[in-house]
């Protein structure tokens, strides 16, 4: 937690000439938003239940999805989702594309040196997920040895199978490039396990009549909004509008809709 207070303490150095940006939460002529008037957001909509369409295969939703909308709220601004690959989310924050990723970003010492984040506004693990009834009972990720695993592609789930694979576990890798294909094929029985975020896994299995089991969840990492480094007056009022947002109850009233709990309070302890 040494790194988020830090995160936070250098967004709130900046926050005076944040307000003078967006003074009175509208948005001043130079402003740093990329399209004025608009808060352009990044995410790999396909990430249920943090960012993913409406049954009318149009409509953005999710946790992420009210997230955005809550913070553009709070500067005084429009919303606009832009829907990006995931292998390629990174680069669009750099180039212009977008102003802000919020699309499930785990906080890395790494991704620290090259981007600005917010502090983290909610908790995220890993968690493996098999069929109801399966013999699959995983006390740890040594577990999926001799196993057909799913995960998505570009993510913590895949950098962690790589690292095992490398390690000299043995499995079988099926990699996806999103996370709503690896539950398809469990659901169709062609591969034994899932490895995922805990927030996707707890999705799944509350779905009514769902066939879905977590049988295993590790240690919790934080997720943030992620920014172009060096941009930190718009990180700043980010980070401003989060506090609010926190202190007004929003956040939490966000978790309850999408979780039935709240999952986001823990990482502002």
């Amino acid at each position: 937690m040494k790194r988020i207070a830090k995160i936070a303490g250098l967004a709130l150095a900046g926050l005076a000439l944040a307000q003078g940006v967006f003074a009175g939460g509208k948005q001043e002529p130079g402003g740093l938003t990329i399209e004025k008037g608009t808060l352009t957001v990044g995410m790999e909509i396909g990430y249920p239940p943090m960012e993913y369409f409406d049954i009318d295969g149009v409509t953005p939703i999710g946790f992420d999805v009210q997230l955005g909308k809550a913070l553009a709220d709070k500067l005084g601004l429009k919303v606009k989702y832009v829907d990006t690959a995931w292998d390629g989310i990174f680069a669009g924050v750099n180039t212009g594309k977008y102003d802000v990723i919020i699309s499930s970003v785990t906080i890395t010492e790494e991704r620290l040196k090259v981007f600005n984040f917010s502090a983290p506004y909610i908790q995220n693990a890993q968690a493996i997920v098999a069929a109801k009834g399966s013999p699959i009972k995983a006390q740890g990720l040594e577990d999926l040895a001799g196993l057909k695993v799913a995960y998505q592609a570009e993510t913590n789930s895949d950098d962690i199978m790589t690292e095992l694979g490398e390690g000299g576990l043995k499995f079988t890798p099926l990699e996806y490039d999103k996370v709503i294909n690896c539950f398809d094929e469990l659901r169709l029985g062609r591969t034994d396990a899932i490895l995922c975020d805990s927030v996707v896994a707890y999705f799944y299995a509350a779905q009514p009549n769902n066939p879905y089991e977590i049988v295993w969840e590790g240690m919790g990492d934080e997720l943030g909004i992620c920014m172009k480094k060096g941009n930190d007056v718009l990180t700043a009022a980010v980070q401003g509008a989060l506090d609010q947002l926190y202190a007004d109850g929003t956040v939490q009233k966000i978790s309850r809709s999408i979780f039935g709990r709240d999952l986001v309070s823990p990482v502002r302890k």
